[in-house]
């Protein structure tokens, strides 16, 4: 079971938090438990480093904004005691979670989970530190951005967890944003590949690596709320029937029926980069987006047209709005390749349909371009895979198009 900050923002939270692990206990299950920091509290910690010195050692950053989830630790295991129930908290290092050297974005390598197995059968439930290992010079490393979701998935990976439960603010996941499609449903299952394309298309739900994880390990993921009421929830441990309310992530063959789309996602603020008119040559690509990656600038979308003589193609690209003008100076620069003209533009947005029913499914692409024209939004750009097609698009027409979709694929909740 893990718990993200909004989940122990509080002590009010806190006890609620407990109030669900009391109840995976209370129906006979080994429990786990990773936390995160309170809500705000890492975010207070890195500024004090920053003001500390804006080139802090990152050993020592590591060591200052891991204690956020000591503390969650160390309050969730007197909370379960004081309910009765036999706890203790584990740092990253008591575990001990092994992980490369690289501070502040470490990445797990091996779990000795010798001793949780045996705390474990003795009914104990070990409430560990999520972020953060320790590296092999025994210094305290942070695993980076979405770090306690891996830190929960890996920790069940190595005590071969039935199931790993990722609490957060909201019950699962939902067919799109209920917040642009108010009649999103929330899906009972969904599997790896449409979870990860969702996570790393614009949904905020579980973090791509965490899933990326899940996926290569077999762990079968539940999201799920940790506002709701515990005593709402159902004993799911035979696996025939997940319970209400969440989103159980598994294998595709776990899912009788497959949906052709399972989901629509959004991505506002990107910038579209055209380079026209390149000498095409052996090595113009590696030129252009090496530039791109000396500069730690992400890209998403490539598209390439090439001339009919062969000669000259015109590459184009996006990135994120916030990265348009350090791409533009990093390819403009660039005396490596030859071109005509760069032009550019901030402003688009990225729609994307996902479902692994469209791997068996003609014509997918096609109606959702039918249905964009149908609302009058032009497509810029088109990439697909063998489960999503993404469309750039005007940023202004974003949720008309989100709404659009999700009506004609037939994903809108009836209505009550």
């Amino acid at each position: 079971m893990k718990f993200g900050g909004t989940s122990l923002a509080d002590m009010e939270r806190i006890r609620h938090s407990a109030r669900h692990i009391r109840r995976e206990v209370d129906e006979g299950n080994q429990v786990a438990v990773v936390v995160s920091a309170m809500a705000g509290t890492t975010n207070q910690l890195v500024k004090w480093c920053q003001e500390a010195s804006p080139l802090h050692d990152a050993r020592e950053y590591d060591a200052v904004v891991s204690t956020g989830e000591q503390v969650s630790a160390g309050l969730m295991a007197i909370v379960l005691q004081d309910m009765g129930i036999t706890a203790r908290s584990f740092c990253g290092w008591q575990i001990p979670i092994r992980t490369s050297d690289i501070h502040g974005a470490a990445r797990i390598q091996d779990i000795r989970a010798d001793d949780l197995d045996e705390r474990l059968g003795d009914n104990q439930v070990c409430v560990v530190t999520g972020f953060q290992g320790i590296s092999s010079q025994g210094r305290i490393t942070t695993l980076g951005r979405g770090g306690s979701d891996t830190s929960a998935v890996a920790l069940a990976a190595a005590v071969k967890a039935d199931r790993c439960d990722i609490y957060t603010d909201v019950d699962g996941v939902y067919t799109a944003d209920p917040r642009i499609a108010p009649r999103a449903q929330r899906l009972e299952r969904i599997s790896f590949e449409e979870m990860l394309e969702m996570a790393s298309l614009g949904a905020k739900v579980l973090q791509t690596r965490s899933v990326e994880l899940a996926m290569a390990q077999g762990v079968r993921l539940a999201v799920r709320s940790s506002f709701a009421d515990p005593d709402a929830f159902q004993d799911v441990r035979d696996g025939t029937n997940f319970g209400v309310p969440g989103t159980l992530v598994c294998d595709e063959d776990e899912i009788v029926e497959k949906q052709i789309v399972s989901g629509v996602t959004l991505v506002k603020s990107e910038a579209k980069i055209t380079i026209r008119s390149v000498k095409d040559r052996p090595g113009v690509a590696a030129a252009i987006f090496g530039a791109l990656a000396d500069e730690q600038i992400v890209v998403d979308m490539i598209v390439q047209n090439i001339s009919d003589d062969g000669r000259q193609t015109d590459i184009t690209f996006t990135v994120p709005d916030s990265e348009y003008d350090r791409a533009m100076a990093a390819v403009s620069n660039n005396d490596s390749f030859e071109y005509e003209t760069i032009t550019g533009a901030k402003g688009s947005a990225k729609i994307s349909v996902i479902g692994v029913g469209m791997r068996s499914h003609a014509g997918v692409a096609s109606s959702m371009f039918k249905a964009l024209s149908e609302k009058g939004i032009n497509i810029q750009l088109i990439t697909t895979s063998e489960i999503k097609t993404s469309v750039l698009i005007e940023e202004e027409y974003a949720e008309l198009a989100v709404r659009a979709l999700h009506t004609y694929y037939g994903l809108d909740r009836e209505e009550e």
